[in-house]
């Protein structure tokens, strides 16, 4: 069992990262940084920048802000990073319905949120076809599902490059259920 409790519990999203041969971050590397930054039990999951972690730092700002200057000290370059708490990402993953999956027929992703563009105004800027995707706002997050064959079709990947798809960071539905079940493991 472990000495943490859940509120001391986070994930750090880095934005941006090992997509496309830019911005290469080694995941053991970058959990040295995150025990040097002073948190504690920091995991890595897969190679996209999702780091679980613990520290009793209670402001998610001050913990991105220590994290994002601790990135770009030891790798060189600038990272944005989300943090949110294991109440935040359950919240997220209990709103993604049950059937909704990412898998060979459908895409499913979650859009976290930076709080500066959280509300749910944000499905009012997201181009979207409601008659081939489905796209939902809950507190943190968008979550967008398509059936595969539609995905190229989207209106939603038209935000790619905007200054709005500079204030949220991508994981599939598999992964923030992943990052949940991690947290909360």
């Amino acid at each position: 069992m472990s000495i943490y409790t859940e509120a001391m519990l986070h994930v750090a999203l880095l934005r941006g990262i090992n997509v496309g041969g830019a911005n290469k971050i080694d995941m053991r590397q970058l959990k040295a940084v995150f025990e040097a930054a002073g948190m504690t039990s920091a995991r890595t999951y897969i190679n996209s920048g999702n780091v679980v972690f613990s520290t009793d730092l209670p402001d998610r700002a001050q913990i991105a802000k220590l994290l994002e200057d601790a990135i770009e000290a030891r790798f060189g370059f600038a990272v944005s990073v989300l943090v949110r708490s294991v109440d935040e990402i359950r919240s997220v993953v209990d709103a993604l319905p049950a059937d909704w999956t990412n898998d060979q027929m459908t895409k499913c992703d979650v859009l976290f949120l930076w709080d500066e563009i959280d509300h749910p105004s944000i499905l009012g800027q997201l181009h979207f076809d409601p008659a081939m995707e489905d796209v939902r706002y809950t507190p943190g997050a968008v979550i967008w599902r398509v059936d595969r064959r539609n995905a190229s079709r989207s209106r939603l990947t038209r935000i790619v490059g905007t200054p709005l798809y500079r204030q949220m960071t991508i994981r599939n539905c598999n992964t923030a259920r992943k990052l949940l079940e991690l947290m909360a493991g």
